[in-house]
């Protein structure tokens, strides 16, 4: 049991997973406090286009 244990507190695989998660999340915080404006812009006229297209093919007047 004592040798269980001490294997669990030497293991690292657990906290590199946690450490590149937190890494992740502070990558994509900095690209959204740069370019939060062009990022919505560019995801409104995405959403926008998709919806034209999709009222185009189900015959939806504009």
């Amino acid at each position: 049991m004592n040798a269980s244990i001490r294997k669990f507190l030497n293991e690292e695989d657990g906290v590199t997973a946690l450490e590149y998660g937190l890494l992740a999340a502070v990558i994509a915080g900095v690209i959204i406090a740069i370019g939060g404006k062009e990022i919505t812009d560019f995801f409104q006229k995405l959403f926008s286009n998709l919806t034209d297209l999709a009222d185009k093919a189900a015959g939806v007047a504009p």
